[in-house]
């Protein structure tokens, strides 16, 4: 009973912040139609950013996310209206765009891992000393940061879905999402909201990266592997449904976190493929996907 209720309680914690990662690419994705292979490395920039303010200048993590969301968003913001842009702009058609648009990212990839690593090298990085106590939940013992990223982790993730729901620009992008032609027609500025989408989808990598700094250990190489863990949940929660990533994260958390107790961590990543193979076969549109 302890070792199952470590994993429900550790399996939520990993999943918000899986759900965090998942909602920024299913943005960037289901409006602006771009497949950022990058979407890892501004996480992992932010978890650098906040790591370095919180060693060097002592501001706490939760002042980063500010920090580190804005820097993030301006370059994403920066990106789209300039590269992005001008991809789209010359390719034939959107299908094209998409497969061009993949090509670019890939660029960004590489240029921002490899100027990570000049700067912060290839080691593994963590805020040292930050929060070194626990809380004792039953007869479960949780470090006191894991349950602070989950608090906070849930918090972005209800406020993004309001967001979304309630807001003159959430309704907007849910327009040019379903449909940018008939968005346009009655006012949408398609380009201005493509814009805003990826450098939104930069923001939530980006306060992923703050809380996965608080949580456990990061390098400037380990952004890919938070990118894969992203497309296959987009996968699973549907293509560009923002409550399916949302529960997607929370899926793979659980299963991801009960593999690693139960069998062993290296099978966690083959058992998330294995979960959206099966899914593809009997339900190929995702769990809550259109």
């Amino acid at each position: 009973m302890t070792l199952f209720l470590t994993v429900l309680i550790n399996g939520c914690i990993l999943g918000s912040v899986y759900a965090l990662v998942a909602m920024g690419l299913s943005t960037q994705y289901g409006v602006a139609r771009i497949l950022n292979i990058a979407h890892g490395e501004f996480l992992i920039l932010a978890a650098f950013i906040t790591r370095d303010l919180y060693l060097y200048y002592h501001i706490h993590p939760l002042i980063s996310l500010v920090i580190s969301g804005v820097i993030v968003f301006a370059i994403s913001f920066a990106l789209h209206r300039t590269i992005y842009k001008r991809v789209k702009d010359i390719s034939a058609n959107d299908g094209a765009f998409e497969g061009n648009a993949i090509l670019v990212a890939f660029g960004i990839y590489f240029i921002v891992q490899n100027l990570m690593q000049v700067h912060w090298g290839s080691e593994s990085a963590n805020l040292g000393g930050f929060m070194q106590t626990n809380v004792q939940i039953g007869p479960t013992t949780i470090a006191t940061p894991n349950l602070l990223v989950l608090a906070i982790a849930v918090i972005l993730c209800v406020a993004y879905t309001l967001f979304l729901s309630h807001t003159r620009l959430g309704k907007s992008i849910r327009a040019a999402a379903q449909d940018p032609g008939a968005a346009a027609l009655l006012g949408v500025k398609i380009n201005r909201i493509m814009a805003m989408c990826f450098a939104i989808g930069g923001l939530l990598a980006a306060f992923a990266g703050v809380l996965i700094s608080m949580k456990e250990p990061f390098s400037s190489i380990s952004g890919l592997g938070y990118t894969t863990i992203a497309i296959i949940i987009v996968v699973l929660g549907g293509l560009g449904s923002v409550k399916g990533a949302i529960l997607g994260g929370f899926i793979l958390g659980f299963v991801g976190f009960a593999v690693s107790t139960y069998v062993e961590a290296t099978f966690m990543l083959p058992c998330f493929y294995f979960i959206v193979l099966v899914l593809l076969v009997v339900r190929p549109k995702g769990l809550l996907g259109r």
